[in-house]
């Protein structure tokens, strides 16, 4: 009955203090409650900055990649026109040569002609004692002038298509020297452009990010001051009910909330450093469906993300295929024959191609420099189809690449050979 009448009177005691614990814990869930809808106005505007900068992104990558495809085609062109010119040039030579003979010919004919002058002519026309010889004579006479005559006008024509040739040659030369100089111009200032857009958007990710972690240090205090504020509200409860067993409600409520919050703590993810990874070897012929395990990588580098992980530093985002890093403007080259069904900048995964296999079977490249082919292209096993780059936002060089069948995700370690 003493126990009785003293666990009364300590309830009294203590409901006044529970009380204005109940109400300054209730004020403080106000304030933080005020707090994070402040914070997540601020994000959404940073959200809907970084779009913009992302749409920005989005057309610098890709007008870089059609860059990069136009300066390999010109490159190609400025190829075949060296080719060209080595050619003008051996038939350059051929025509001076030819100059340099006819020349001669005409040195020599003009010389003859100098010493007989007309005296030859003037003697046959004195002697008329042989009229067939004379007549015969004279036909020789025109056969030579003619010859004379026709060699001048082939050394003329010789002289004509030589600086015709040298004017073509030097136009050409400048014409192409021109274009790469415009080309080379235009692809600086666009890559000037990228690598501003870019820091724009690391910066506002940082800002973002320490937003978002503010946030959720709010919302946790948020959550923490709710479950304080439960445990205030069912501690008086109780006390109304049964004044006797309040002391030990309160232990076990505050037991149950520390191992919930042991309970909720995220484990942290092991980083695991990947292996090498190879594009040679033999490439696989038969249906997709059959290549399991026999199909070469895209690309030669490293995994440095592999499928099933945790997606930067965040266990409730995983990746859906790899990340393999490799060199800057290293071929990406197709696992398998298909054709392409995409290939332009998706955001999240910057310069993209994916190609269809047949049968539900897709594989997706990302993150590329530039793309070497279209939508609709039909390409063979190992053929080059884009480079490796840093679109879509990364910080280094690396390939993106998934397998998807019948629309879900598929490791693509179980499908690419193994590495020794």
């Amino acid at each position: 009955m003493l126990r009785t009448l003293l666990a009364v009177f300590l309830a009294c005691l203590l409901s006044p203090v529970m009380a204005d614990q109940r109400t300054e814990t209730q004020k403080q869930l106000d304030a933080a409650q005020q707090d994070i809808g402040e914070l997540k106005k601020l994000l959404k505007q940073l959200e809907q900055d970084k779009s913009g900068v992302q749409k920005q992104l989005r057309g610098t990558e890709t007008e870089m990649g059609q860059l990069e495809k136009q300066v390999k085609a010109l490159q190609e062109e400025l190829n075949k026109s060296e080719a060209e010119i080595q050619r003008l040039d051996t038939e350059k030579k051929k025509l001076e040569g030819a100059r340099l003979e006819q020349q001669r010919l005409i040195g020599i004919q003009a010389r003859a002609a100098y010493q007989s002058g007309r005296q030859e002519y003037l003697k046959l026309l004195l002697n008329q004692q042989n009229p067939e010889k004379f007549a015969r004579t004279l036909t020789y006479y025109d056969y030579v002038s003619q010859a004379r005559l026709e060699q001048l006008n082939t050394f003329n024509e010789t002289l004509r298509q030589l600086a015709n040739i040298e004017r073509e040659s030097a136009a050409q030369q400048a014409q192409l020297a021109e274009q790469k100089s415009a080309l080379d111009g235009r692809r600086e200032q666009l890559a000037q452009a990228r690598k501003e857009r870019q820091l724009a958007l690391a910066k506002l990710n940082q800002e973002s990010n320490a937003r978002g972690q503010k946030l959720k240090a709010r919302e946790q205090e948020q959550a923490d001051l709710g479950r304080v504020l439960k445990t205030i509200e069912e501690t008086l409860a109780r006390q109304a009910r049964e004044a006797k067993a309040a002391a030990e409600a309160r232990q076990r409520a505050l037991a149950e909330q520390q191992l919930a919050e042991k309970q909720s703590r995220p484990t942290a993810n092991k980083s695991v450093s990947g292996p090498l990874v190879s594009s040679a070897g033999a490439t696989y012929g038969g249906p997709f469906a059959k290549s399991r395990g026999k199909l070469p990588w895209p690309v030669d580098g490293r995994l440095v993300a592999r499928y099933g992980t945790a997606r930067g530093g965040d266990a409730r985002t995983t990746w859906d295929g790899v990340l393999i890093g490799a060199s800057a403007g290293s071929q990406v080259r197709a696992v398998h024959g298909g054709r392409v069904v995409f290939a332009d900048w998706l955001r999240g995964a910057g310069l993209l191609v994916i190609l269809d296999h047949g049968n539900g079977y897709l594989s997706l490249y990302g993150h590329n420099q530039s793309l070497l082919k279209d939508a609709g292209d039909i390409v063979k096993a190992g053929e080059p189809i884009a480079t490796v780059g840093t679109s879509g936002g990364q910080d280094t060089p690396a390939l993106y690449f998934a397998i998807r069948q019948q629309g879900r995700p598929s490791d693509p370690a179980q499908w690419c050979r193994a590495q020794g």
